[in-house]
This record gives C-alpha cells, structure tokens and sequence, in this order.
C-alpha cells in the first residue's frame, strides 16, 4: 500500500498534512520529537481512517536519526512514496542578539533534516511504483522570499529549503518529483503567541483578510503530491500577501 513519511507531525501544518495523506489513502509515518502523546493521537487519527500509522520519536536534524526514522517506516509499511519534510522551529530575535549556536539549531532543523531524510529515503523513493511518480515536498515560508527582521535564521533556512527543493528536483528527475510550498501567515501553536495589535497588523496586510489553516496547507500538499506534470516548483499559499 502506499505510505508517506511527514516529519514534525504531532501539530499544526504536520498534522493536517498526515491526516489528509490518510483520508486519500495513504499509510502514514508520524514523526515528533517531544510531543509524544500528541503523535499517537495524530496516529489514532489516520488509524480512523482506515489507514496504518507508525510513529517515531527522532529529531531529524541529525543524519542518523533520520535513517533511522525512514528505516521504521519501510519496515512498518514496506513501500515509502511521499516524503513530506515539515520539521521546523521559529525563534523570534534580532541579529545583535543572536547566538551563533541558535543559528545553527534553526539551519540544522529546518534545512539539514530536509536533506537527511530526503537522503535516507532516496532508494525506497526510487523503488516506489507509486501513481504519478513518488515526490517530495518541502514546506518553506513566505519569509523565504520576504525576508525577516526578526528572524533571519528562519528566514535564511526556509530559503534554504528552496534551493535545496531545485537542486533535487533536477538530480532526481524524471523519476521523483520534488516541489516546495511556502505557507503565509498560518494559524498553529506557532504562531499562537502574537499580540492582537501585532495579529491584526499582519491580517491587513493579507488580500483575503485571514489567515490561512493548517488545512489549506495540507490541500496544497495533496495537490503537489498527485501533480505528476510539476517539479522543481514553489506553491505559494499565503491569501495573497505576496504576489509574484
């Protein structure tokens, strides 16, 4: 049966993201890293929909954690067809005050476990008989093409995530397909801490004045997965906020 891999899906865009993988009929890997018991429920979830869930605790920004996830994976379901690489963290500080260690942790998170995972699962991904073509997905940012003042490690490691998404669209042409979505302002725990001065300022800003949900998100997703005809692309998914 097919199944996908979607790191950091114990919340928010990794769990709308596993749960819609599972309502289209695909076997899901579950990844966290501290939330444990909202992993088995995002499990419990796909598993309501008649689907298998495997779920594993691995911080992905590390090389052998990640084969080791991706090993889980193929032995639970025996077939990897997807692999949708969401694991991120945020941190909200200016340049003169940050740390190069925390600069390190964001880039290693949000790019190098992209790459990791990606690597552990180029065979399974090459053997899949999956229809149209296996693919993978990385989930970028907004701010990968705006920029942040506040944030620039994030900023620089989402950009990151679309060279990368490039790079291995071309090497693995014709047989995976790899595309990058770069979400908006997206309502999750993540985003939770915002003022409502600070959240109403960034909402005049949107064209369709909301913010997106972890669901509009996850369609995207779906759509990247089954588009057999598109690599190598950047789905922009932000309500408008930036056209290009």
């Amino acid at each position: 049966m097919p199944a996908a891999i979607v790191t950091g899906s114990s919340r928010g865009i990794g769990r709308a993201i596993a749960l819609r993988f599972a309502s289209d009929g695909y076997d899901v890997c579950v990844n966290y890293v501290e939330r444990e018991r909202a992993a088995e429920r995002v499990a419990e979830g796909v598993r309501e929909t008649g689907r298998e869930a495997v779920v594993v605790g691995a911080d992905v920004s590390d090389f052998e954690a990640a084969s080791g996830l991706v090993a889980r994976a193929a032995d639970a379901f025996g077939d990897i067809s997807h692999v949708v690489n969401n694991a991120g963290v945020d941190q909200h500080v200016y340049t003169a005050d940050l740390d190069p260690a925390s600069f390190d942790r964001v880039m290693d998170t949000n790019v190098n476990s992209a790459f990791s995972v990606t690597k552990a699962a180029l065979p399974h991904l090459r053997d899949s008989e999956a229809t149209p073509s296996p693919s993978v997905t990385n989930v970028s940012s907004i701010l990968a093409h705006t920029g942040a003042p506040i944030e620039c490690h994030y900023a620089a490691s989402k950009a990151g995530l679309l060279g990368l998404t490039r790079s291995h669209a071309r090497d693995f042409a014709p047989d995976i397909r790899v595309n990058a979505i770069a979400p908006g302002h997206v309502e999750t725990d993540m985003t939770a801490d915002r003022t409502p001065e600070e959240a109403e300022n960034e909402r005049a800003g949107i064209p369709l004045e909301r913010f997106g949900q972890p669901s509009e998100i996850a369609d995207a997703a779906a759509y990247l997965r089954d588009a057999g005809f598109v690599t190598g692309e950047t789905l922009s998914v932000n309500g408008g906020e930036l056209m290009r």
